[in-house]
């Protein structure tokens, strides 16, 4: 099971890492992201979506050390796991009271899947 929430979890993160990279580009995919205010990304939100690739990267590092694919402290891994099971769980709220129609709608749900595959980790022994 822990596996199967891994590769959720990874695949999720690099869809949306791939999604603000293209917003980072300019691609006119804006709604889905920052609040769904701007089509296109202004300057100072795209250098945020290039920061958020970033961020993706060492969620996913956190979650391969938690299931055991590489290694990190034990204590700070743990603890990191469940604080990054709070942040999904955030995330899962902030999207679902969005303005942004097409965020709501596209990524709750993926806040969701990341916040359970990520409990699913963190239980893992």
């Amino acid at each position: 099971m822990t596996a199967l929430a891994l590769t959720c979890a990874l695949t999720l993160l690099a869809a949306l890492a791939t999604l603000q990279v293209l917003l980072a580009f300019g691609a006119p995919f804006g709604r889905l992201a920052w609040g769904g205010q701007h089509r296109v990304l202004p300057t100072k939100l795209r250098v945020g979506s290039v920061i958020s690739v970033a961020v993706y990267a060492a969620m996913a590092a956190l979650l391969l050390s938690r299931a055991g694919m590489i290694a990190g402290d034990g204590t700070f891994v743990c603890v990191a796991t469940w604080a990054l099971l709070g942040y999904f769980i955030l995330g899962v709220l902030m999207n679902a009271i969005s303005r942004s129609r097409p965020e709501r709608f596209t990524m709750t749900p993926v806040a969701l899947m990341l916040a359970l595959a990520t409990l699913v980790i963190a239980l893992a022994d």
